[in-house]
């Protein structure tokens, strides 16, 4: 772009590429279909495609998080002239930030259990009292009619306030962390619906857990902490100033991930586990030592709470709430002959774990179809879901036959009419109890402690747990996808552990194993086989029972049922974020990307754009109007080498931002003349907490005739060290550079330059690199995919 240029741009081929969006638009101006007329985003992609998502209930244009240091004039001033003050004040206040993490969401879990607890065991008294007077009609309407109204109050929350809230939350925040912009995941008014509703939901009986969205609690915590509060009523204090970037916010929010995981499993160690396995891309040993500060504090407060409540001032509210299946004082004996059936149940826990992600992806599909129609279908799925359940949970208990109490055992254990304990009296006569009710008229979490409960190899009757089986199989499926928050935690663990139960019940005398520990392992591996987690999860269970001795078996029933489940389909927060459009980058490249270059891929994509870096205001404007890139390399011609080789030469002095790009318009920042602009006069009109801050449109900008004529110097506002590959570098090589160091923007060099070539002759962005998109420019290479 001249300085005569009569703003023409002299840009042919960015003109023509105008209709080809870059893979970093934010808005769609392709007359293209609705994706959601087509099953969870079923749409054709290309390298120009636009990076549509599924968020919550709208479609939403995708960006990237910008965890790239952006070393312009500015940044490198600010880093200089930081006192060492400064520096251990930005030290303090991110182990401040973590220690607020942990404090408020084990606040909130508490607060999350304790409600859950009461409303939960208030609803199951009454219900006894019912059936006691064997009102058996009058306890099915209270029992419904209750979990009715909890789950329309979490469902009618997510539906029209927040429906980011509901599901689970842990593949947005993996997607987040992996560098992709979630749009309105980590709000007040979510953080708020996901508390209200996850407590109505788990309350109402349904086939859920509190862990997942224990997690998007954590995380929405960290984030509203690291950004000074919610954005209508941010505070604006000095010190957060240095939180203003979207790196320091993926450190807080893998903090808060962290933390919601040991929060809900009391699982410290299992929490920063989870967070490095699962969800954070990007780690490092100080982010490590962070995460643990933070799941320490959480277990402190919930340990301060849990001796609180202990003195019975916390209404039904005792050690129940908080998975703990203590066997600290079980012997755990095993011989070589076990490893038969527990390598057995770790093979049925991979197949059965890859089918139920078979499954669940076509249930997901059905029910998104279902969404579509509008709020009140949404509404009526979430409740015909809770009263299919409820008639479940009441019904069933009623085919089992009741079983006489061991004598050895007191009345009072034996049998019991509260809202927990292992045996259950329900309908059947005195000196009797139901064991199908014991685990199905209770709390999801009571279910997993009584299932879970060692020294009972008679308890449970065949009949029973396959029943229970069989239920929690289908509940699982269909409860799953409706609009509450919902975890995918604990519906896995009473699946597994139900058919080890039954394994236990078959092996008999052939195996010294407690059927206790069978269900446990059922549980590990059923999670392995469906999650793909192994030293998260090994950690998590060793952590809830308390026992090292079992280490050996759940290491190798975890390995085995992963090692199973992988060859059969992805894990399943994979198939969500497949299923959402999330662009989430793989950290193992495929074979063949080895043998395609990025030159070769920038070759498909529309002509790059570039300003000089003395740039006329009308070509800045144009560009940002004719375009929706996010980042523009900037050029120098004229410049003489060090060297001095040649006269002059074309230099690449970096990138600058689009959002830079419009606060320079916003602020007026023009020159009459075309020139380099003084250091003062860069320091006098910007700050680099200014040049963090991301919003803006250029719609909202207004630049008059006489304004189009000046000139702007983007050399202060430029980043100068843009990351750049070779031509001939292979893209394998390129995804993992931009996944490891969390780019947005990845400059394309030619190997060799001629005189008045281009410096840079493409941008790669996430979307390009993405396997399924390159697979639609270049079908040839899936049939290299398929030989590999």
């Amino acid at each position: 772009m001249g300085d005569e240029s009569n703003c023409s741009m002299n840009m042919e081929e960015e003109v023509q590429g105008v209709e080809e969006r870059d893979p970093e638009s934010n808005s769609n101006t392709n007359n293209t279909p609705n994706p959601l007329h087509e099953p969870l985003l079923k749409r054709n992609r290309t390298l120009s495609s636009n990076p549509l998502a599924l968020v919550g209930a709208k479609v939403s244009y995708i960006e990237s998080l910008d965890y790239e240091m952006n070393e312009n004039d500015l940044f490198k001033q600010d880093w200089r002239t930081r006192s060492r003050a400064q520096v251990l004040q930005y030290i303090f206040l991110k182990w401040s930030l973590a220690f607020l993490v942990g404090l408020l969401t084990g606040v909130i879990a508490t607060l999350i259990n304790l409600a859950i607890e009461n409303i939960a065991g208030y609803k199951l008294l009454a219900v006894v009292q019912y059936i006691h007077k064997e009102r058996y009609m009058a306890g099915f309407l209270y029992f419904t009619g209750i979990n009715f109204l909890l789950t329309f109050v979490a469902a009618i929350l997510c539906v029209c306030f927040a429906p980011t809230a509901a599901g689970p939350g842990i593949p947005e925040i993996k997607a987040y962390l992996n560098g992709v912009d979630t749009p309105n995941m980590y709000g007040a008014t979510t953080l708020f619906v996901k508390i209200i509703g996850s407590i109505g939901a788990v309350a109402a009986g349904l086939d859920l857990g509190k862990e997942g969205p224990l997690v998007h609690i954590g995380s929405c915590i960290a984030s509203l902490l690291g950004q000074g509060g919610p954005d209508n009523y941010r505070i604006k204090w000095r010190w957060l100033r240095y939180f203003n970037n979207d790196r320091d916010r993926r450190d807080l929010i893998t903090c808060g991930a962290s933390s919601g995981v040991c929060a809900a499993f009391r699982a410290p160690v299992g929490g920063v586990l989870f967070a490095l396995e699962e969800v954070a891309t990007w780690w490092r040993s100080a982010l490590l030592w962070r995460t643990f500060f933070s799941t320490a504090v959480v277990v402190v407060i919930l340990r301060a709470f849990i001796e609180l409540c202990h003195e019975g001032k916390c209404g039904l509210f005792g050690e129940g709430g908080l998975i703990m299946f203590d066997v600290s004082n079980v012997s755990v004996r095993y011989h070589v002959m076990d490893i038969i059936p527990v390598a057995l149940i770790g093979v049925i826990g991979g197949v059965l774990g890859s089918l139920y992600n078979y499954v669940l992806h076509k249930v997901l599909r059905l029910y998104n179809l279902i969404n579509q129609k509008g709020k009140i279908y949404k509404l009526l799925l979430s409740l015909s879901v809770a009263l299919f359940t409820s008639a479940c949970q009441y019904g069933l208990p009623f085919l089992a036959k009741c079983s006489p109490c061991d004598p050895s055992l007191p009345k009072s254990i034996c049998p019991t009419n509260g809202r927990s304990g292992n045996y259950k009296q329900f309908n059947c006569p005195d000196g009797h109890y139901n064991d199908l009710a014991t685990l199905l008229l209770t709390t999801n979490d009571d279910a997993v402690r009584n299932i879970f409960s060692s020294n009972t190899p008679n308890e449970f009757q065949p009949s029973s747990i396959l029943i229970f089986f069989a239920l929690y199989c289908i509940l699982g499926l269909v409860t799953f996808g409706i609009a509450v928050p919902s975890g995918l935690f604990l519906p896995i663990i009473l699946m597994g552990s139900g058919y080890g139960r039954l394994l236990a019940m078959l092996m008999g005398p052939h195996t010294n194993i407690d059927h206790g520990l069978f269900a446990v392992l059922g549980a590990a591996s059923l999670m392995a086989g469906s999650m793909r987690m192994t030293v998260s999860l090994c950690v998590i269970f060793l952590e809830l029972t308390n026992n090292l001795l079992l280490l050996p078996i759940t290491m190798f029933v975890l390995l085995i049922a992963k090692t199973v489940g992988d060859s059969f389909n992805p894990s399943i927060y994979e198939i969500i974020l497949h299923l959402k459009g999330l662009p989430f980058m793989d950290s193992n490249p495929e074979p063949w990307m080895r043998n395609l270059t990025v030159g070769e891929l920038v070759d498909v994509k529309p002509a790059v754009v570039t300003l000089r870096g003395v740039e006329k205001v009308c070509n800045i404007v144009e560009a940002l109007r004719n375009t929706t890139h996010n980042g523009f390399p900037v050029v120098d011609d004229g410049v003489v080498p060090p060297t001095r080789l040649v006269t002059e030469a074309r230099e690449l002095h970096g990138m600058i931002l689009r959002a830079h790009l419009i606060q320079v318009l916003k602020k007026r920042w023009f020159l009459k003349e075309a020139r380099r602009r003084e250091e003062w006069e860069v320091r006098e009109k910007f700050t680099w907490v200014e040049l963090a801050e991301r919003e803006g449109k250029i719609e909202e900008v207004a630049i008059t005739r006489d304004e189009m004529e000046m000139y702007v110097d983007l050399h202060p506002l430029t980043n100068t060290t843009p990351f750049t590959v070779l031509e001939s570098m292979s893209v394998a090589k390129a995804m993992v550079l931009f996944r490891q160091v969390g780019l947005r923007h990845l400059l394309v060099v030619p190997k060799y330059q001629a005189s008045g070539v281009s410096p840079v002759i493409g941008i790669l962005t996430r979307q390009d690199l993405l396997a399924h998109n390159i697979l639609s420019v270049f079908p040839h290479l899936a049939k290299s995919k398929k030989r590999n």
